[in-house]
C-alpha cells in the first residue's frame, strides 16, 4: 500500500510539472464539483494511453470510456489502478427493431464535462491526414451528434484527423442541433507544441520543460506554423530554422514511416491530448490557463485557427492576438492560409452536402 501511494503521488506530481510546460497557470479558486471526462475511441491506439493518463490525473473524478469494441475490458483494466476516479466502459447498443438511439453512447456522454474524441482510423505510410477524411468525417459526425443530444454543454476536444476539417464538421453538426457554442468546441493541436518544444530543446541543448513554443495555424503539414522567432535565446542558421520548421510540420510522417505500417503517432498524441484535457479541467476549476488550440477565430480569414487561447470555467475565454511574425514566418503564413481555408470548407461541405 505504501508503494501504491508513493507511486501514485509521484505520477501525479510529474503530470503537474509537465502540464505547467504547456500552460500559464495562477491558482485563484477551487471547486469541489466532480469532473467527468468521456473518451470516445477509448480502445484505440490513442484512446487507451489517453484513458490511462486521465485515470491517473487528480483532476478527473469520473472517466467514461466508449468505443465500438473492447471498452468493457479497457475500463475493467483501468479500474484496478488505485486513483480516485471511477471508470466505466460502454459499447454501442445492439441493433434493434424498432430502431432506438445508442444507449451505450448516451451512458458514456450523459453528465460529461469534457468529451475527448480520438476515434478514427490511423494513418499508414504514404497517407496524408486528408486521406483519412471520408472515414473519420463520418465517425466524428456520428459522435458529435451524440454530444449534441446527451451532453450539449460539454467542452468537446477533437483529436480525430484531419482536425482542420473534423472541427468544422463538429461545428456544423452542433449548429444543426441548435447547441453550437464556439467556447465549447476545440481542436487539439498540443502535439505540435510538444514536438516544437522537443526539437528546439534538442537543438539548443536545453531541458524541454523550459521551452514553450507558440504554434499557430492548423494541424496538418504546412498549416502548422511554429513561431521559433519568439523563443528567447534560441539561435538557428537559416538551414537549421528551415529544417526544424519542416520537421515540426511533418513530425507525424516521421512516426508513420518509423512504424512501417503499424500505426501513426499514438503515444505522443495521447500525452498531448491528456495535457490539453487536464489544462481544460484546471481552467474549469479556476486556474488561469493559456494554451494553443484550434478554435473559431476572427484573427485571420480562416473561420477556425490555432493560436494561444485563454481558457476559463466555461471553455474558451479569449483568443489572444497573434502579434508580429518574422519575415520567415510571414512567408509560411501566406502559404498556409489558403490551404487551411480549403480544408475547413471541406468539413463544412461534408455536413451540408
Amino acid at each position: 500500500m505504501i508503494i501504491n501511494r508513493l507511486a501514485t503521488r509521484a505520477v501525479s506530481t510529474a503530470f503537474r510539472q509537465r502540464a505547467a510546460v504547456q500552460s500559464t497557470a495562477g491558482f485563484h479558486s477551487t471547486t469541489t464539483a466532480d469532473a467527468k471526462v468521456a473518451v470516445l475511441g477509448a480502445a484505440g491506439g490513442i484512446g487507451q494511453p489517453l484513458s490511462l493518463l486521465c485515470k491517473l490525473s487528480p483532476e478527473v473524478d469520473e472517466l467514461s470510456c466508449y468505443d465500438i469494441v473492447g471498452t468493457p475490458g479497457v475500463a475493467a483494466d483501468l479500474s484496478h489502478i488505485p486513483t480516485k476516479s471511477s471508470t466505466t466502459g460502454s459499447l454501442p447498443s445492439p441493433v434493434a427493431w424498432p430502431p432506438k438511439h445508442n444507449g451505450g453512447l448516451e451512458e458514456a456522454l450523459t453528465g460529461a464535462d469534457v468529451v475527448v474524441i480520438p476515434a478514427g482510423v490511423p494513418r499508414k505510410p504514404g497517407m496524408t491526414r486528408d486521406d483519412l477524411f471520408n472515414t473519420n468525417a463520418s465517425i466524428v459526425q456520428t459522435l458529435v451528434e451524440g454530444c449534441a443530444k446527451f451532453c450539449p454543454d460539454a467542452i468537446i476536444a477533437i483529436i480525430s484527423n484531419p482536425v482542420n476539417s473534423t472541427v468544422p464538421i463538429a461545428a456544423e453538426v452542433l449548429k444543426k442541433h441548435g447547441v453550437y457554442n464556439p467556447k465549447k468546441l476545440v481542436g487539439v493541436t498540443t502535439l505540435d507544441v510538444c514536438r516544437a518544444n522537443t526539437f528546439v530543446a534538442n537543438s539548443q541543448g536545453w531541458d524541454p520543460k523550459d521551452v514553450d513554443v507558440t504554434v499557430i495555424g492548423g494541424h496538418a503539414g504546412i498549416t502548422i506554423l511554429p513561431l521559433f522567432s519568439r523563443v528567447d535565446g534560441a539561435k538557428f542558421s537559416d538551414e537549421e530554422l528551415e529544417a526544424i520548421t519542416v520537421r515540426t510540420q511533418f513530425g507525424g510522417d516521421e512516426v508513420v514511416a518509423a512504424k512501417a505500417g503499424a500505426g501513426s503517432a499514438t503515444l505522443s498524441m495521447a500525452y498531448a491530448g491528456f495535457i490539453f484535457t487536464e489544462n481544460v479541467l484546471k481552467a474549469m476549476r479556476g486556474e488561469e490557463v493559456t494554451q494553443c488550440a484550434f478554435v473559431e477565430s476572427d484573427l485571420t480569414e480562416a473561420e477556425f485557427f490555432a493560436s494561444p487561447v485563454k481558457f476559463g470555467k466555461d471553455g474558451v475565454e479569449d483568443v489572444l492576438p497573434l502579434g508580429e511574425l518574422s519575415a520567415y514566418e510571414k512567408g509560411w503564413f501566406d502559404k498556409m492560409l489558403p490551404e487551411l481555408k480549403k480544408q475547413i470548407q471541406k468539413g463544412v461541405d461534408f455536413v451540408n452536402k
